[in-house]
């Protein structure tokens, strides 16, 4: 298994790692600090230095349940079992992700508060996103109240911590699941949660700011109903 160092830290922008295998589509690292995607959250994207040469990598999957850095016209051949590499993320694609995904967390820890709405979907690009919640309705006035009420959250400079659970524990904790499906695999002992100070806490895997404050400001774009009690909101975050 790889090591995610990026979900201890994510704001790790290089690391060192080792070979522990290889396919035809990249190599397989002992630890890395690319995070594989996951969650609406694409992968990181970045480079890669084996010995005198540097690889892009410009995806990270799961092949065969290995996480691999996918590198562009790779040649197996030229790989070597237990070779040391280094990478480097994409710092500015990634701590704009980290941005874009603290803020759906903000809009959906808002949500869960004020309208008790789960998430039914969401997806994100760095610096826009959408996010579908179980809402029978959804206006205008609606939106602008959400988008007044996140960058109110947002200002309030509010700390993020990352914790490590055992599953039995974690499972206890009220609405820690804020999806409409539980989506945590049986065989995941330990659970990852995210806690923006006193307004959510929630299961995941992905990549955020230590501060609410970090997020900027965030714009409501569009709204859509996705089915009767479906309804989606789209957001994009400015860089001022």
């Amino acid at each position: 298994m790889t090591k995610l160092l990026c979900q201890k830290d994510s704001y790790t922008k290089s690391f060192a790692g080792t070979i522990n295998n290889f396919n035809n589509k990249g190599i397989v690292l002992d630890q890395t600090s690319f995070y594989p995607g996951g969650g609406g959250q694409p992968s990181d994207t970045g480079k890669i230095t084996y010995k005198s040469e540097t690889y892009k990598i410009n995806r990270i999957s799961k092949i065969s349940g290995e996480i691999t850095h996918e590198i562009e016209n790779f040649n197996p051949d030229q790989i070597q079992i237990n070779s040391k590499v280094s990478g480097q993320i994409d710092w500015d694609r990634r701590y704009k992700l980290m941005r874009t995904h603290t803020a759906l967390h903000i809009m959906c820890g808002i949500v869960w508060r004020d309208y008790n709405a789960p998430v039914t979907g969401g997806d994100m690009k760095p610096l826009t996103a959408r996010m579908d919640f179980e809402l029978a309705e959804m206006s205008s006035t609606f939106a602008r109240e959400i988008e007044e009420k996140v960058n109110f959250e947002i200002q309030s400079k509010r700390n993020i911590t990352i914790d490590f659970i055992p599953r039995e524990k974690a499972l206890k904790i009220p609405d820690l699941i804020r999806t409409k499906a539980n989506l945590i695999p049986d065989s995941i002992d330990i659970i990852r949660t995210v806690n923006i100070e006193n307004l959510d806490l929630q299961a995941d895997g992905g990549t955020h700011v230590n501060n609410t404050i970090e997020v900027g400001k965030v714009r409501v774009v569009g709204h859509e109903s996705k089915g009767k009690i479906n309804k989606r909101i789209r957001i994009e975050i400015l860089n001022d």
